[in-house]
């Protein structure tokens, strides 16, 4: 991996800020007068997923946090709390070399029948309903609004997330520039993220892995809901292998037009609408140096503040999953959560954070962006290597 940092003076970054503005600014305008991006013109079905995967992850958190409030699911809830604790203690005595490894095989996680089995199914086919729909940029930039378990600063953190996230995508899809020049704006678009408004913008530090993967309520949304989980990984790891997919075209003439073959297989992973395929989803995080590795060598620091927002939204979905909070305490642990990624106090080296995602898996973390992977290329789990977590044993689903 080649990790380079592009360093530069005030009067360029000035001058490359204003580029990437004008490079939306003289963008054509669509039939319902918004400015149409080069993503919109070049892929615009990936344009109107990656507004459907907002407004799709904003209400899979609602549906989950309103879930969480339904007398009918008390029982069910009660169950999941306790084995989640059970597994947390397990975890935490193999950590201290009490026991060897622990083996979470037998854990709701493991399959597709989790707690809420019905509510599972249903909320998958809505959701999916959802994705397959057309959603403005408004809808998107506002959806995290809409979600009540999220404090008002998470959701803002969310929010400018995303709108990084787009500004990238829409960078990286526009075929007028040269790589050199994408580089050079793309560091113009950090620079305006992280101080734009630096109170809502994540980490451009490696973060450790432990922040989404060992903390108390870790595995919660896996574990309880399947389906969910595995659409939401599964449209993250559309996000990285399409932009994957434009990239490597770039850089190599040999593997342009790939990005209709990366759709096909992220419609595969979706399978039916209650989410059954024989092409089964990410049961790991999706991470950049593993899906996208070409954006990593290209814009690693970019790459570092996409992997910090989607470790981040794991957290978050985890603790809005995890069964009986109470909200002021989900609120404080969402709180510090957000506090941990936006910081720049906590960090890891790139050596550790490489080794987190690249142990991850290829296949499990969805396979690569171009090409098929049929199995598996790993010969010991998270568990074995030492890297205990509440995901490390799930089955495909």
């Amino acid at each position: 991996m080649i990790s380079k940092q592009l360093k530069l003076r005030k009067p360029a970054l000035a001058l490359l800020l204003g580029l990437s503005v004008s490079t939306v600014t003289l963008a054509q305008t669509s039939v319902d007068g918004n400015l149409e991006s080069s993503l919109d013109r070049e892929y615009p079905e990936l344009a109107r997923l990656y507004d459907a995967f907002t407004v799709t992850h904003a209400a899979a958190l609602d549906a989950i946090a309103k879930a969480d409030m339904d007398p009918q699911f008390a029982q069910a809830r009660a169950e999941l709390r306790r084995q989640l604790e059970q597994r947390q203690d397990t975890d935490e005595m193999a950590h201290h070399g009490m026991v060897h490894g622990s083996d979470h095989s037998d854990s709701p996680s493991t399959d597709m029948n989790g707690p809420y089995r019905a509510l599972d199914v249903q909320a998958r086919v809505e959701l999916d309903r959802m994705l397959r729909g057309d959603h403005t940029g408004t809808a998107a930039a506002e959806a995290y609004d809409n979600v009540a378990a999220l404090p008002r600063h998470a959701a803002m953190v969310l929010a400018a997330g995303r709108q990084f996230q787009k500004q990238l995508w829409d960078l990286w899809a526009d075929p007028g520039m040269s790589i050199d020049a994408k580089e050079q704006a793309t560091q113009a678009v950090i620079e305006d993220y992280q101080t734009g408004d630096p109170m809502h913008a994540v980490s451009a530090q490696y973060k450790p892995v432990s922040l989404y993967l060992d903390h108390a309520y870790a595995g919660s949304l896996k574990s309880a809901y399947p389906r969910i989980s595995g659409l939401l990984w599964s449209n993250q790891w559309l996000q990285l292998a399409s932009l994957e997919a434009i990239i490597h075209g770039q850089v190599d003439p040999q593997f342009e037009g790939r990005v209709v073959g990366t759709l096909e297989r992220y419609n595969n992973k979706l399978g039916s609408y209650s989410g059954m395929s024989m092409f089964p989803s990410p049961v790991e995080m999706p991470t950049v140096p593993t899906i996208a590795p070409t954006l990593y060598t290209l814009a690693p620091e970019a790459s570092i503040i996409i992997d910090n927002l989607n470790m981040l939204d794991a957290a978050i979905a985890d603790i809005i999953a995890y069964p009986d909070l109470d909200a002021s305490t989900r609120e404080q642990a969402i709180a510090e959560k957000v506090a941990q990624f936006t910081t720049e106090e906590i960090a890891t080296d790139e050596m550790s954070y490489l080794l987190s995602a690249l142990r991850g898996g290829i296949y499990n973390q969805g396979g690569p962006a171009i090409g098929e992977l049929m199995g598996s290329e790993r010969n010991r789990s998270r568990d074995a290597m030492g890297m205990q977590h509440h995901m490390s044993m799930s089955a495909p689903n």
